[in-house]
């Protein structure tokens, strides 16, 4: 069904646009191009139909009525990409005690050093000493 539907709006797509194409302007006379009575209507004058007006109106109203025959068709038989698919399972981190910021300190200025006095900035604590485990008498 949908491919008879196809070949139809293709065909009458085609006539559609040779039809337009061969049409003439409303003003495209001789009168028109230096300011005749016809053009000075709104539309142009309106004579008798002629047999391409006729054949685009007819291939206009295929148009329509195929294109919504070609929607009517793809939306029936057709699924979504994602009908068979399940929603991904949302996995929650436990929940994490927050952590202090850092202290930070202030930057030292460097120590001037001075004759005869040790500077304190640069020694670093002594490490623990382990001390030995007393004897039993």
């Amino acid at each position: 069904m949908s491919t008879l539907l196809i070949v139809i709006h293709i065909i009458n797509c085609s006539v559609l646009i040779l039809a337009v194409l061969l049409q003439s302007g409303k003003s495209a006379d001789l009168a028109g191009a230096f300011g005749g009575v016809g053009s000075q209507t709104a539309f142009g004058s309106r004579g008798s139909a002629s047999l391409l007006s006729k054949v685009t109106q007819a291939c206009a109203i295929i148009f329509m009525l195929t294109s919504l025959g070609l929607w009517a068709v793809s939306a029936k038989g057709t699924k979504s990409v994602l009908s068979g698919e399940q929603a991904p399972q949302k996995t929650t981190a436990p929940a994490t005690q927050p952590t202090a910021p850092r202290a930070q300190t202030p930057a030292q200025p460097p120590a001037e050093k001075k004759e005869g006095t040790a500077q304190t900035a640069d020694k670093t604590p002594p490490a623990p000493q382990k001390s030995e485990p007393a004897k039993k008498k």
